[in-house]
Parts: structure tokens; C-alpha cells; sequence
């Protein structure tokens, strides 16, 4: 069992950007995926594409055309809609003001489940969906346009 927390990484009035650390961990998953790809040459252009489309996110809102559906129906797991061929960067897209990052990788496979990497960034992304819509129907924690309220101590167990 992973504990999971949500770090902020920006907020402003469009939207927020958070992420989430496992195990007590300051670095995030977001920030994970940072430090894997910053100086990888081959993947610099899908990199810079991935850093620019959050730009436009920062100040535009985490709106619907950012974004591809990667998980199941009903849950908000999604891959930035950049024309990459090679790098993807998964999330939550709560709406169009809260947006959480996971991490990401080289997609080498047809679809993300034939891979393990990315396979196991998907569903730890779901799992935490699924608490999250539990501790909002709980009262927990509430979605107030945004922000996320409640969060700040909030650990979830994934």
C-alpha cells in the first residue's frame, strides 16, 4: 500500500496544477518526470512540447482540447494532446481549473497497457481518481472552482 499525498506545483486564477508524492516522498510524480527526460536529447522536442502545453494550460485553464482520454470510461485519466509520437505525461483532469499530473514515459507499444511503466502510471492515476470522488462524496475534501480544499493534510492510501 503506497501513501499518497497531493503537492501543489501551480495555482493561479485559471487553474491549479498539483501532483501527487508517494510514501512521504517532496518530490512529486510530476517533477519525477522532469528530472527523467530534462536532458535526454533524443526526446527534447516532445519534451519542450510537453513543457509548452502547460504553459498554455497555466494560462488558458486545463480546457478539453489539451487532452486524449487514455483511461476508462468514468474516470478522469487523460495524456496531454500533443503530437508526440514518443514521450507521453499522464493526469487527472478534474475540470477545467484543477489538473493533477502523474508521470510518464517513452511509449514504445501500441497502447499504454502493453507496457508496464506506463500501465502502472495509469492505475496508480485511477486509483487515486477513484479516493479522491470518495473523500469529495464523504465531505473530505471539497472542489470549490479551483482549488481543491481539505487536501493540504490529506493522505490517501492507494
Amino acid at each position: 500500500m503506497k501513501k499518497t499525498k497531493l503537492k501543489t506545483i501551480e495555482q493561479n486564477d485559471n487553474v491549479s496544477l498539483y501532483s501527487i508524492c508517494f510514501n512521504g516522498s517532496d518530490i512529486s510524480e510530476y517533477e519525477d518526470f522532469l528530472l527523467k527526460f530534462k536532458d535526454n536529447s533524443k526526446l527534447n522536442r516532445d519534451f519542450q512540447t510537453i513543457l509548452l502545453a502547460l504553459e498554455k494550460i497555466i494560462d488558458q485553464g486545463a480546457l478539453e482540447r489539451f487532452f486524449r482520454i487514455e483511461g476508462k470510461m468514468g474516470d478522469n485519466v487523460a495524456a496531454l494532446a500533443i503530437d508526440s509520437r514518443k514521450l507521453r505525461l499522464y493526469c487527472l483532469r478534474i475540470s477545467n481549473q484543477i489538473m493533477i499530473l502523474g508521470n510518464g514515459g517513452v511509449k514504445t507499444t501500441r497502447t499504454y497497457q502493453e507496457d508496464e511503466e506506463l500501465s502502472g502510471y495509469v492505475m496508480d492515476l485511477q486509483r487515486f481518481d477513484e479516493l479522491l470522488k470518495q473523500a469529495q462524496q464523504n465531505g473530505t475534501i471539497i472542489i470549490e472552482k479551483n482549488m481543491i480544499v481539505g487536501i493540504e493534510n490529506k493522505t490517501f492510501e492507494l
